[in-house]
């Protein structure tokens, strides 16, 4: 199934107003679990820096919701949000305009396999669902690097072997078609990311029992049902009504265990190889 087009049109409609895309943010942040261990990693990083200025790259910064959730959050933070598309990159920047936090944030386009024009920049970068979309991942890694400064933080979420991408027995389709690879051997990006030259301190698995049934709860049955036919929009608020609440207490179950394996990982590293 192709997720993107989906994605598009429920972005369409919230990129309206202000409003609409806060609460679209809002709405990502809530039922997507993978968000819920992104933020805690970034909090966690974020607040080990102390006041001083943090400059943070969003590697592939999509709707933008987490360089807005940064910027809400961290007074010290100031974000470079990249992205190939367009069409994103646009509406991401008109929305935050609007907001208190235009002097803090630029959006830039990007391909990420290429060379970025910044060297030793940031203290932090930040890829989620990113790596699944592009074929040359060593490349990223590689630039990556070369943006962060010495002892800076590299944040990557992605899918995982284990049920990443909704396929979880050999010869499966992907649940999303955009995708390259259905989710990385943790072992595999762990050695990809050593390899380009950071050194990963911490690894965590999102989506285990728990998150798994949550998000056929809150994503993966909505989705589909909105791909057949977009008069099921109905059906799929009142089914939020209904399974909400329990996908968000699925979700918070997750987050507090420390699971043997899951549909995404999330992976910490720090740039503490100095190249020239």
């Amino acid at each position: 199934m192709d997720y993107d087009p989906v994605k598009d049109r429920l972005g369409a409609f919230f990129w309206k107003t202000p409003t609409r895309t806060k609460a679209f943010y809002r709405l990502l942040d809530t039922v997507f679990l993978r968000s819920w261990y992104v933020r805690r990693a970034l909090r966690q990083r974020i607040a080990a820096m102390g006041d001083r200025p943090v400059r943070v790259l969003d590697a592939g910064t999509g709707f933008g919701q987490y360089a807005y959730w940064l910027l809400d959050t961290f007074p010290n933070v100031t974000v470079t949000a990249v992205d190939i598309k367009d069409d994103y990159l646009e509406r991401a920047q008109a929305f935050m305009a609007q907001t208190p936090y235009a002097g803090r944030v630029a959006f830039e386009k990007a391909d990420l396999t290429l060379p970025l024009e910044y060297a030793d920049a940031f203290d932090l970068a930040l890829s989620v669902d990113v790596m699944e979309h592009i074929e040359d991942d060593r490349a990223v890694f590689r630039n990556v690097l070369a943006a962060l400064k010495p002892g800076g933080v590299f944040i990557v979420n992605t899918p995982s072997d284990q049920g990443g991408s909704g396929v979880t027995a050999e010869g499966e389709e992907s649940f999303i078609g955009e995708h390259v690879r259905d989710g990385y051997p943790l072992a595999e990006l762990t050695e990809k990311l050593e390899t380009a030259g950071l050194t990963v301190v911490e690894t965590a698995y999102a989506y285990g029992p728990a998150g798994s049934a949550a998000w056929r709860l809150l994503v993966k049955w909505p989705i589909q049902a909105l791909n057949a036919s977009w008069l099921t929009a109905p059906l799929v608020g009142a089914w939020y009504a209904v399974g909400g609440p329990v996908g968000l207490a699925l979700n918070a179950v997750d987050l507090r265990r420390e699971n043997a394996d899951g549909g995404d990982e999330l992976l910490q590293s720090d740039a503490l190889h100095v190249f020239n």
